[in-house]
């Protein structure tokens, strides 16, 4: 890991750009040291999406947390995936038309990605551990919540997570979502106009955590309310403390 750029916010929240191999991210830390850590999801376009994720990762440190992110593959200056481009596409389409969006299209979009970012995740996982101010344990938070299922099965050290139920789910990774263990909190938008309600209630029924906990908001999809991030706040704090 190597960091690129780094600067104090005013709240006291040291910010640092860095890159492992191709892939760029941030790195934020609170004035406490060692901190547990989040790892940030977000759809992609780190740059496009920095203002609120700083946000995130500003209120997490007000609790104590050390959260990062990357960038996804396939997004911002990184080379583009070009099925998941053409299923991207097809999608818009479908969406514009009034049409249901196939399960065909789900896959394509969705499981190309998730095969690339989870393991670049871990990896970026394994160099932030190794960092004295980073200690365990370690949670994840928001979308693409593909991409958290997977981690949520395969990285141990992943101890609780919240997912953002704003994005396609392929129907195979049911069978992952069933795996579940460690402790869910769920934010769904009930009135997304990206996602299919329908879809993400049998995922939530899917999981297999005996802990999870549904919290369903009227609203599109950027209409969470301030109060479900709050919520978030509190059940990280009551799992990774």
């Amino acid at each position: 890991m190597r960091f690129t750029a780094e600067q104090r916010l005013d709240d006291g929240v040291l910010e640092r750009e860095f890159t492992l191999g191709e892939v760029p991210g941030i790195l934020w830390t609170p004035a406490s040291a060692p901190a547990p850590l989040i790892l940030l999801g977000h759809p992609g376009g780190l740059h496009k999406m920095y203002p609120r994720l700083v946000g995130r990762a500003r209120r997490s440190a007000a609790e104590g947390f050390a959260t990062a992110t990357i960038e996804l593959p396939g997004s911002g200056d990184r080379p583009r995936l070009a099925t998941a481009e053409q299923a991207r596409a097809d999608l818009r389409q479908a969406l514009d038309a009034g049409e249901p969006v196939s399960d065909e299209i789900v896959d394509r979009l969705v499981l190309p990605l998730v095969d690339e970012a989870v393991p670049e995740w871990r990896a970026v996982l394994d160099a932030l551990l190794s960092l004295p101010e980073i200690g365990g344990p370690v949670g994840y938070s928001g979308g693409v919540i593909a991409i958290g299922i997977r981690l949520a099965v395969v990285e141990p050290r992943i101890s609780a997570a919240g997912f953002f139920a704003g994005s396609f789910v392929p129907a195979a990774m049911l069978d992952e979502a069933r795996q579940i263990t460690i402790p869910l909190h769920v934010l769904l938008q009930w009135d997304d106009e990206g996602n299919d309600r329908q879809r993400a209630l049998d995922l939530f029924d899917a999981f297999g955590s005996e802990e999870k906990t549904l919290h369903a908001n009227m609203g599109g999809h950027t209409g969470v309310p301030q109060f479900a991030g709050e919520d978030a706040a509190r059940f990280f704090a009551r799992h990774l403390k």
